[in-house]
């Protein structure tokens, strides 16, 4: 009898395990469609299009050539710059914290009471001391470290999202690669001078102002260090923490 008991017991534990099982264990993780990363986060600024220039069909040059003598780096919407990222950062803090507070008090006195009559011819004599002493210590000592080291060297390329009134540029853009089970993305947002962009119409990442950069990934490698756990692990967890 004692077996079923433990049996059931067990099956009841185990029955409190989440059971929700992450998709993307059985299929590929899905691509975010094309464009999906020109949605600007506010509403941009209307801007008018020039009408396309005609051209004759015995033309050498057509309207898809490049032209020879015009500046060919993004200043329009819809325009594609590459960013460069080169992220190399290393952060190293240490701070150290010790406080001791004492305090002592000491609070004394003495009486002495003597008195007769109602009959009573001697006198009774009362002496007494009284003393009363405080003392508090405190002491707290703390220390922290943090050694933080990033290394991050991709190149992602954006479109122009919006003309700022004072000529910058806001762009936006977005990579996704898929590898077997893990989809690794990198997005970047930002807003960019034009005289910042080179000659081959490439940025550098430090040039561009309130910048958004975002590496990642979802699959079933990233599934697995967010899974939920069971509600008994944090239990025996706080119970045997060691």
């Amino acid at each position: 009898m004692r077996h079923y008991v433990m049996a059931a017991v067990l099956l009841a534990l185990a029955g409190c395990q989440s059971t929700k099982e992450d998709s993307l264990t059985q299929t590929d993780p899905p691509l975010s469609p094309v464009g999906y990363g020109l949605k600007p986060q506010r509403e941009s600024l209307p801007m008018s299009f020039a009408n396309p220039v005609g051209h004759s069909p015995h033309s050498t040059y057509g309207r898809n050539s490049q032209q020879l003598f015009a500046d060919l780096r993004a200043s329009n919407v819809g325009d594609t710059v590459t960013v460069n990222i080169a992220l190399n950062n290393n952060a190293q803090f240490d701070n150290t914290s010790d406080r001791l507070r004492e305090s002592t008090g000491q609070l004394g006195g003495s009486a002495t009471i003597a008195g007769g009559g109602f009959g009573i011819d001697d006198f009774s004599l009362l002496t007494g001391n009284a003393l009363v002493g405080e003392a508090t210590k405190a002491k707290s000592k703390g220390a922290g470290s943090i050694d933080r080291s990033e290394k991050l060297n991709l190149q992602v390329a954006t479109t122009v999202t919006e003309v700022l009134p004072n000529g910058n540029l806001v762009v936006s853009g977005s990579q996704e690669i898929r590898v077997n089970y893990e989809v690794r993305v990198l997005t970047l947002a930002g807003i960019i001078r034009p005289l910042d962009i080179l000659s081959n119409n490439t940025i550098s990442y430090e040039k561009v102002a309130e910048a958004r950069i975002s590496y990642g990934g979802r699959g079933r490698i990233s599934d697995q260090q967010l899974k939920q756990k069971g509600w008994m692990e944090p239990v025996y967890n706080a119970i045997i923490p060691y």
